[in-house]
């Protein structure tokens, strides 16, 4: 079964992919991990990524199709797949159905995880990470013990960069202007279904597997 994860940034998406992914076994594709795979292993596409990443301008709509479309090609994904920040606009989602209705394949399931923005912003912006280790934080939904310190290796928590107030609005600015469009884009092939991402995770988890369960039934 072949699913499509929409939502904006702090939705939730990497979250319930992982979830879909141990429960049903299909693959977890996200293109943060694509590529940062492709640049680890010099691949020409990682190559022609980097060239752009290294100026900080945006990977061309190209060459992150071809990513994902190599990334789509391997056995593990011949069953099904979850995408995971993927696609991103209008393009994306076009070059996708392209190489599926080449191998007599199609998208089954988008899930549009719908959070409104204040929850979004209080989410990603209470994000904290350690230092040191790495491990993850929330200043609301998971403190640290102590405030500033990790409770694993006792190491700095901090903010990531792309985590602060001003950079999240900025980020939920591209998704209403390019990816938000998607859901309109699926609309039409009857597969579109909006789940409610401001509820537990379980709860987001449990609304997603409904509805890919319905899915499977008419397989």
């Amino acid at each position: 079964m072949n699913i499509v994860l929409l939502g904006p940034p702090g939705a939730g998406k990497g979250t319930q992919a992982e979830k879909l992914s141990a429960r049903y076994g299909w693959p977890q594709i996200a293109t943060g991990d694509i590529l940062r795979a492709a640049l680890s292993e010099g691949t020409g596409l990682g190559l022609e990524a980097k060239k752009y990443m290294d100026v900080g301008e945006l990977v061309p709509d190209e060459v992150v199709e071809g990513l994902v479309e190599e990334r789509l090609g391997r056995d593990d994904a011949r069953e099904g797949f979850i995408l995971d920040g993927f696609p991103r606009n209008a393009h994306q989602a076009a070059a996708l159905d392209g190489y599926l209705s080449a191998r007599g394949l199609s998208i089954d399931l988008v899930v549009n995880i719908v959070v409104e923005t204040e929850v979004l912003v209080r989410r990603i912006a209470g994000r904290r990470a350690c230092r040191q280790c790495g491990a993850n934080y929330h200043v609301d939904f998971n403190p640290p013990a102590e405030e500033g310190l990790c409770g694993q290796c006792g190491g700095e928590l901090y903010q990531r960069e792309d985590d602060n107030e001003e950079t999240v609005g900025n980020r939920l600015d591209v998704y209403l202007g390019h990816t938000e469009p998607l859901i309109e884009y699926y609309r039409p092939c009857g597969c579109l279904v909006s789940v409610d991402g401001s509820k537990s995770p379980d709860e987001v988890f449990e609304a997603i597997t409904g509805a890919v369960e319905k899915v499977l039934v008419r397989e």
